[in-house]
């Protein structure tokens, strides 16, 4: 008989309590385990291009603490990497990348989808390599970037604090953002399916700068890219579960689901609990600890903790960060979480 996987029953439904449990960028700096591996592949993109390397690194967090979901170590820009636009990581800078002019969006779609693949077959192969050597129990999840949260970085050539490049494109070549959106939105669908091709459970897409966007942006650039994609993934594989992390969406987290088609919703930390609640009236929710809340530990980790439980676990639900651990958090405070959501009574 094989082995219950608890995320996938939430994600299709199902209210278990506890819930399951796992923490977005999980394999992370705040891991000694990690930095060790890091140091020892050389550079970040070795890290998430060499199977033996991401693989382990992946595991780490599954060894330590038990999650019920394990998430593919890789980085969201490996899909304009295989693109053919150049891509690198300087410590203290984070990705950096030559910015896209709205004359080379056009070029993107003459890239060999045959090209694109084999330039990320090891991320394929580290998918492969995770669902054999994970336990039965634990479920893996694939992952992307969503085509805006990916298009803001290849149009700056950088990490900036509120997009002001992308939306400035946005505005004065909305045609050219169009097409980028469309050519990211088909490559990284594929990718998806890819990654499930593999062995990937389930899988998030995350749009971390959905929440700089107006309300007619949004739609462009975040509801459309991500139908599509939801769309082309279900024509292949229409049964697995798809989350979407419209991170900062705000009050236009409440139609997200409706016109994208995701299964499950991942919430930030800013969605307060009644919204929260409408939204799981329609489905799995995900979230939404703030992760300072994680890295203060003590009173503000177990009243975090509890308010959540006390809002969301009587409907479906899967505990997690409203973003990703912060490489400060100590590693007794997420043994503390896990111990405090696992031990939970009704």
């Amino acid at each position: 008989m094989a082995e219950r996987r608890i995320v996938l029953d939430v994600l299709k439904g199902e209210t278990v309590f506890p819930p399951p449990i796992w923490m977005m960028r999980q394999a992370g700096r705040y891991l000694s385990e990690y930095r060790a591996t890091r140091a020892e592949a050389g550079s970040f993109l070795d890290l998430c291009y060499n199977p033996d390397f991401a693989v382990e690194v992946t595991l780490q967090p599954i060894r330590r603490f038990g999650f019920d979901a394990s998430i593919l170590f890789s980085d969201i820009l490996v899909v304009p990497h295989a693109l053919g636009r150049d891509l690198r990581f300087e410590e203290g800078r984070g990705p950096l990348m030559t910015p896209l002019a709205a004359n080379e969006v056009a070029r993107l779609s003459d890239i060999d989808p045959s090209s694109f693949h084999v330039n990320l077959e090891p991320v394929y192969e580290t998918v492969r390599r995770l669902r054999a050597q994970l336990p039965g129990e634990t479920t893996l999840l694939g992952f992307c970037g969503a085509p805006w949260t990916v298009a803001t970085y290849m149009i700056a050539g950088h990490g900036t604090p509120d997009q002001a490049p992308a939306r400035l494109f946005a505005f004065s070549h909305r045609e050219e953002m169009a097409a980028l959106l469309a050519i990211l939105a088909e490559r990284s669908a594929d990718y998806l399916i890819r990654q499930i091709e593999a062995g990937a459970d389930a899988v998030q897409i995350f749009d971390s700068w959905a929440g700089v966007l107006d309300e007619d942006l949004f739609e462009l650039c975040c509801i459309e890219p991500v139908r599509r994609m939801v769309e082309r993934v279900r024509t292949v594989f229409p049964e697995t579960p798809i989350i979407g992390f419209p991170r900062g969406a705000g009050g236009l987290y409440d139609s997200y689901r409706q016109k994208t088609g995701v299964t499950a919703l991942g919430l930030d930390w800013s969605v307060p609990f009644a919204q929260a609640k409408r939204l799981q009236a329609e489905g799995a929710v995900q979230g939404n600890l703030d992760p300072l809340r994680l890295q203060a530990g003590g009173a503000a980790l177990e009243d975090g903790v509890a308010a959540i439980l006390r809002a969301l676990a009587d409907g479906p639900f899967i505990f997690n960060l409203g973003h990703g651990v912060t490489p400060q958090t100590p590693v007794a405070h997420v043994e503390k979480m896990v111990a405090l959501v696992r031990e939970a009574r009704r």
